[in-house]
């Protein structure tokens, strides 16, 4: 029986590669022999031991993370570590600087906010959120705790392609929706959180790379399971982790490995953009991109059409056809296409094809 795949362009939790859910089907029952799915083994117990520290060890390497830095499975998404930077590294007599770059940012100063003294260090708000702010003139307030970004804006289709140079104030990064998708510089960074559900695997888990100095820089006196040094000090084995999504982030991340690893995940996700970009962009206007050409992302591609009635005939023409999650952001509308590292090319070309044909015959 042949196995038909919608075509799924969904911002989160998103596609996960056709060979990884094989591979979990198979194991699904019986993990390599023991009788047991992974669901139902001891977070103690060697066999799972085993999975964990694998994962640990493929995101070391194909990141190529520093020594100095450890690698933190946690749980409640990138919205917990809105409060939990902050409630860790934001002292009394110390502000938190924010980047404003859409939605995801305007919560991680909210959070900030209700915890200590922050602010907005630059921000595109007043453009809709169509760029990334420039930088060069970017200046922090001398007792700034760390400087804030969200790396890629999945609502707004925006993504920093360049990091800011921030000296002695650290710098930390909400990398959801783009990690594992190039390469990137990790020692620029004090820390990184990223929620699984877009490139790294199903939703569930939350990966935290950290600078071994700031954990241990990090408050003592705040709740035990908000401390990152607790969970450092555990190896993320505190308490229950949640032990079939990191089973299945290591096997998301062993098929990045087997796929080229970053350089080549970064060449075929910079070719799939570029696919529907240039239907964007050879429409004469039918269909309107909504980030600036240098701030575009690579993983979320946000568009219009030229009226509300148009957009529902073409979601409802591409659900037909197939295609799954073209709707934009409930809080801006429009049309959005998500085409993260498990999104294949053959999908993004179909895409592609159908916009021309849609504007063909409208």
């Amino acid at each position: 029986m042949s196995l038909t795949r919608a075509k799924n362009f969904n911002a989160g939790p998103s596609a996960l590669p056709l060979s990884v859910l094989q591979k979990a089907a198979e194991e699904l029952v019986n993990y390599q022999g023991s009788g047991m799915s992974v669901m139902e083994m001891s977070h103690r117990s060697k066999e799972y031991e085993a999975i964990h520290n694998d994962a640990k060890s493929l995101l070391f390497e194909l990141l190529n993370i520093p020594t100095e830095y450890d690698v933190l499975f946690l749980q409640g998404g990138a919205s917990l570590q809105f409060t939990m930077v902050p409630m860790n590294f934001l002292k009394e007599g110390k502000k938190a600087a924010y980047l404003m770059t859409g939605a995801w940012s305007e919560k991680a100063l909210a959070e900030a906010k209700k915890l200590g003294e922050a602010y907005e260090a630059a921000s595109t708000k007043n453009e809709k959120y169509r760029s990334i702010p420039d930088i060069k003139e970017l200046t922090l307030s001398p007792d700034t705790a760390y400087l804030h970004i969200t790396s890629n804006n999945t609502i707004h289709g925006t993504q920093w392609h360049s990091f800011p140079e921030t000296g002695n104030i650290p710098l930390v990064a909400d990398m959801s929706s783009d990690i594992l998708s190039r390469p990137v510089d990790i020692s620029k960074f004090a820390l990184i959180y990223a929620g699984a559900q877009k490139n790294l695997g199903p939703s569930g888990v939350t990966v935290v790379i950290i600078r071994k100095d700031s954990i241990e820089e990090a408050r003592k006196d705040i709740p035990t399971m908000l401390r990152y040094d607790i969970h450092a000090d555990k190896n993320s084995l505190y308490n229950t982790p949640p032990a079939y999504g990191i089973y299945m982030l290591k096997n998301v991340l062993s098929w990045a490995k087997d796929n080229g690893g970053l350089e080549g995940l970064k060449e075929l996700n910079v070719k799939k953009a570029a696919l529907i970009y240039d239907a964007i962009d050879q429409s004469n206007g039918f269909y309107q991109g909504h980030a600036e050409k240098e701030s575009r992302s690579y993983m979320n591609i946000a568009f219009r059409l030229a009226n509300e009635e148009l957009e529902k005939k073409f979601l409802a023409e591409a659900k037909n056809a197939g295609f799954v999650g073209l709707n934009g952001h409930r809080s801006v509308g429009g049309c959005r296409a998500s085409a993260y590292n498990a999104v294949t090319y053959e999908n993004c070309l179909a895409l592609r094809d159908f916009m021309l044909s849609f504007q063909k015959n409208n």
